[in-house]
């Protein structure tokens, strides 16, 4: 196959990259700052060269947007939503105006969609949609609206011959230098790895093979769209969560931190506390009921598998 990968030079472009290619497919990458014979300039909101990549190709994954690691700013919650929704936009353009469209676009979409819960599993049937709990910052509201203009801009596209699916994206977790695993586990080895605010959140994650291996199968299966999400089938509260993690990496204990003392970190990290204090109880009930089996549904195989891997680069 042909697939184009708009914002594919991040770690899950990364991630996406190695297996797609080494599985012998054609991979385009669509990036601001191309380097390599693979990658093709866009900006994310206006068509151009690149749109002539999309046509003609077999899949889209667009995975473009303003990385959520950084300070929930005015202007950086901004540019967020800006890059989210304007990238969802130009790719359906591209794909309408295609001779010979794509057959499937996947479309990024994230597990924060989903309301702060600690109860009750949130899959694609019955999962509750934030942005009203009580009691939470105001601002974790804003973070929803940017998923559903998100998903909006995607099912507004004129591309009646592409199948088009929403990948609501837990954390993926790879061994790779930079991503969300390598910062928890610097931590962790820190000893500062312990609960946040008394560690009841919930974790939503997906080992990286595990969300390959999902990419693929909803490229296969041309009877799934809509929403879908991508994560492993339990998860679980962060005290549990950081625990496997420390074991993985052979810490024993960790330091707690109050959320006044998480905030500091946030801080600290140019991060924000939502990625640390919203409860995010997501499960993949689409991909269960597809017969999509996991290989690593627990987070102690998880962890134990990436540890090694780290220790072995």
């Amino acid at each position: 196959m042909k697939v184009v990968i708009p914002g594919g030079t991040g770690q899950v472009g990364g991630i996406l990259d190695r297996a797609l290619t080494a599985a012998g497919h054609e991979v385009v990458l669509l990036t601001r700052s191309p380097r390599g014979e693979r990658q093709v300039r866009w900006d994310g909101s206006t068509l151009g060269e690149w749109a002539r990549q999309v046509d003609g190709s077999d899949v889209v994954i667009n995975l473009a947007g303003r990385s959520v690691s950084c300070r929930y700013t005015d202007e950086n919650l901004a540019a967020m939503m800006s890059s989210r929704v304007n990238s969802a936009r130009i790719v359906g353009e591209a794909i309408a105006g295609a001779a010979r469209p794509p057959a499937v676009w996947l479309q990024m979409s994230t597990a924060t969609i989903y309301a702060h819960s600690f109860d009750g599993d949130n899959d694609e049937y019955h999962g509750v949609i934030g942005g009203g709990e009580p009691g939470v910052p105001s601002y974790w509201a804003y973070s929803v609206a940017i998923a559903r203009n998100w998903e909006t801009a995607l099912e507004r596209a004129a591309t009646p011959a592409t199948r088009k699916v929403a990948l609501r994206s837990a954390m993926v977790m790879s061994p790779d230098r930079g991503g969300v695993f390598d910062v928890l586990s610097w931590l962790a080895r820190l000893g500062l790895g312990g609960p946040v605010a008394g560690g009841g959140q919930y974790v939503s994650w997906i080992h990286d093979h595990d969300f390959v291996r999902a990419i693929a199968y909803l490229i296969e299966r041309d009877d799934i769209a809509g929403a879908v999400n991508l994560a492993a089938p339990e998860p679980l509260p962060q005290r549990e969560f950081m625990r496997e993690l420390r074991s993985a990496w052979r810490v024993p204990v960790a330091l707690p931190a109050t959320k006044g003392m998480a905030e500091l970190g946030a801080f600290a990290l140019a991060s924000d506390t939502e990625l640390l204090l919203k409860s995010r109880r997501v499960v993949p009930r689409r991909l269960l009921d597809a017969g999509l089996a996991f290989r690593y549904p627990r987070w102690r195989a998880a962890a134990a598998d990436l540890t090694h891997r780290r220790r072995r680069d």
